[in-house]
């Protein structure tokens, strides 16, 4: 079997007891997956997935970027190449390679979450080593060809409520229309990210600003009409079902500049004329912007910052973005977030969720400020923290000053859709296991951690995100 029953339970017998009896309460709530990065064509084709390599590993960072550190090279792994160059295609020999690298994934959330897929969408009951690749991809395989294993089947059958996908400003959002056109019930709804159009250091910056404005009728060329092609965006993206937006910035800079000190830093930034010290004052400024406009029209503020995206030139050149390069960096709060929260801080109908890839800015900086702004709520553990040490570092960091109700329960923020499962269960069972901790040390009554069990898992999300 690869799944044990009292999986990240505390080993003491009075604790696991405990843990168990909460995890039975909450393990079958629908899943909430208010923030993430699925494709939402596969939702609205509804085609089968072609294969297990396409399906669990070509788009899946996690797992190519720890293959990547012991030598498989991506294009053995069918990444795409970003030139077009040939890459390998045939699957089969794609989940060879796979197989006989698993054991580097011994002790990481990747593991746990696989092995979780393998036994409860598969019914795969082995772990996967060389000898069995083979006849577990022709298992997969086989069933990936099912009706009853295609996107929105799968989708239901992981009793999901609601997705969010994200996309950019520029995003036409072809594939929400033929969700809402097609009659199908499932809830799929968009998230804004404008960072292609607020960040100048982004690809191609000037030619977004031209197509911001042909695709909104407004005159990018100047501050008032840039604020409202994003105005209008945003009520475009609300039309889809968003109830958030997303902004994944180097730090977590803010700023408050006059409506004329904007107006001059954009007109350099638009002409090309701005320096570095110009650019980020740019981006710290349009997070204010951004959360400004949240106040208005009531959608919720997601700040990812703190990633030194795109580490390796060579790698984005070869391959592009999100290609596992991204490394977190120390980001400062307290003192960046001041311009924006002296601005809208104290706004109680406005929700920014803070979240972060310096742990050490938990206890320090971020609890202390969700647990007195208004405005603010901390993000669950991101990324390369949403893992079981990352989440108990995350309670017992944060649950002392910030509470759980400053918190936004869980989300998943993956592209690999068949692991959401596996990754709202790691979280469920951390957490019932933390609460259980303090209910055994008379910290938390019973029926007390019961009622924040539900929270946790459904009920924050919920509210938080205005599902």
């Amino acid at each position: 079997m690869l799944l044990d029953e009292d999986r990240l339970f505390d080993a003491d017998p009075k604790a696991r007891a405990v843990a168990r009896v909460l995890y039975a309460g909450i393990k079958d709530l629908p899943l909430l997956s208010p923030h993430g990065h699925t494709d939402p064509r596969w939702y609205a084709e509804n085609q089968a997935f072609r294969d297990p390599s396409r399906l669990l590993i070509v788009p899946d960072h996690y797992i190519f970027r720890m293959l990547f550190s012991q030598g498989v090279r991506l294009e053995d792994l069918g990444v795409p190449a970003a030139d077009g160059s040939s890459v390998e295609t045939d699957g089969r020999t794609i989940w060879r390679r796979f197989a006989e690298h698993y054991y580097l994934f011994r002790g990481t959330p990747t593991r746990l979450w696989l092995d979780h897929t393998f036994a409860t969408l598969f019914g795969i009951g082995e772990r996967l080593v060389p000898r069995n690749a083979d006849a577990i991809y022709d298992r997969i395989a086989e069933l990936l060809q099912r009706d009853d294993y295609r996107p929105r089947a799968l989708f239901e059958r992981f009793n999901l409520e609601v997705i969010a996908t994200t996309e950019g400003a520029l995003d036409d959002l072809k594939w929400h229309a033929m969700i809402r056109d097609s009659g199908w019930k499932g809830r799929v709804v968009t998230a804004y990210r404008p960072d292609s159009v607020v960040d100048p250091d982004f690809e191609g910056f000037s030619d977004n600003l031209d197509k911001f404005g042909e695709i909104t009728g407004c005159n990018t060329g100047h501050w008032p009409g840039y604020l409202d092609a994003h105005r209008q965006r945003r009520a475009f993206f609300k039309s889809f079902g968003a109830t958030s937006t997303d902004h994944g910035h180097p730090t977590a800079e803010t700023a408050n500049l006059l409506p004329k000190e904007a107006g001059m830093l954009f007109d350099k930034v638009r002409t090309g004329k701005a320096d570095a010290a110009d650019r980020a004052l740019f981006r710290a400024q349009m997070l204010t912007e951004m959360a400004r406009m949240s106040l208005d029209d009531g959608l919720v503020m997601q700040i990812h910052p703190g990633s030194w995206r795109n580490h390796s030139p060579a790698m984005l050149h070869g391959f592009g973005r999100d290609k596992g390069f991204d490394i977190p960096t120390r980001t400062d709060y307290v003192d960046a977030l001041k311009p924006l929260l002296d601005a809208v801080g104290l706004e109680p109908g406005l929700t920014i969720v803070l979240f972060t890839l310096d742990e050490t800015s938990y206890a320090r900086e971020l609890a202390p400020l969700a647990g007195v702004y208004p405005a603010l709520r901390l993000g669950p553990p991101w990324w390369f923290h949403d893992s079981p040490e990352g989440m108990r570092r995350f309670r017992e960091m944060t649950t002392e000053t910030a509470g759980f109700h400053n918190t936004v329960g869980f989300n998943d923020d993956t592209r690999a859709f068949p692991s959401i499962p596996a990754r709202h269960d790691v979280a469920r069972r951390v957490d019932c296991a933390f609460l259980a901790r303090l209910v055994t040390e008379h910290r938390l009554g019973e029926d007390e951690a019961h009622e924040v069990a539900h929270d946790l898992a459904y009920g924050l999300a919920k509210r938080a995100y205005r599902l």
